[in-house]
C-alpha cells in the first residue's frame, strides 16, 4: 500500500506547526526543510513558495533553523560516533543542501585537532577491520576507508604499517587515478 499524499494547506500556522514538529524530531538544514514543506503547499504557485519562505524565515528568526549550527552538530556526531573522515562529512553535508562556505568552516573547526590517521584507526576498530591477508582483502579495506572519507595518503600509511606488499599498493594507487 503506498503512502498517502500529504495534505495540502494554505495556512501559515499549519505549515509552521508541521515544520516545528519536523525539527522536533531531528535537526535539519534549510534545504531539507524546504524539501519537506513543498509537498504540503501548492509549490508551483507563487503563494505556496512565499508561504514556505515565510515559515523558513520565521524559524530562522526564532533560532530553530541554523545551517552553521546544524553543520557543526552533524560533523561532531559523524566524527565522534561514526568515526568518519572529513571528506565523507563534507559530501554528506553537501547532499543535505548546506552551503560550501558553511561546510568548510564547520568541518575545519570540528576536525581541527583530530589526527586523520587516528580517526582512521578508530574507524577500523569500530568496523572490526583486521590486517589484510591478501591483495583482494587489502583492496577491500582501501575502498572501505576511501568511502569513509579518509585521504589516500593516510590509507597508504596504514597499509604500509600492515606490511602490504608494494605491488598491491601500486595497483591501488593506479585505481585512484582512474
Amino acid at each position: 500500500m503506498p503512502f498517502p499524499r500529504p495534505k495540502k494547506t494554505d495556512s501559515e500556522e499549519q505549515l509552521y506547526a508541521y515544520a516545528v514538529g519536523a525539527l522536533g524530531r531531528r535537526m535539519r538544514s534549510v534545504a531539507e526543510l524546504k524539501r519537506l514543506l513543498r509537498p504540503r503547499v501548492e509549490a508551483d504557485t507563487e503563494y505556496g513558495q512565499t508561504l514556505v519562505e515565510l515559515v523558513i524565515r520565521k524559524l530562522k528568526d526564532q533560532g530553530y533553523l541554523n545551517d552553521s549550527r546544524y553543520a557543526s552538530a552533524y560533523s561532531s556526531f559523524r566524527r565522534d560516533n561514526e568515526k568518519f573522515g572529513r571528506r565523507r562529512v563534507i559530501t554528506d553535508l553537501k547532499i543535505k543542501g548546506v552551503h560550501s562556505e558553511v561546510i568548510e568552516k564547520a568541518v575545519a573547526f570540528v576536525y581541527e585537532e583530530v589526527s586523520d590517521a587516528k580517526q582512521a584507526r578508530d574507524y577500523m576498530r569500530r568496523k572490526r577491520l583486521k590486517k589484510p591477508e591478501n591483495q583482494k582483502h587489502a583492496a577491500r579495506i582501501f575502498r572501505q576507508l576511501t568511502r569513509a572519507g579518509f585521504a589516500s595518503k593516510t590509507i597508504f600509511k596504514i597499509l604500509k604499517k600492515w606490511d602490504v606488499d608494494d605491488e598491491t599498493l601500486t595497483a591501488l594507487e593506479s585505481e585512484i587515478g582512474e
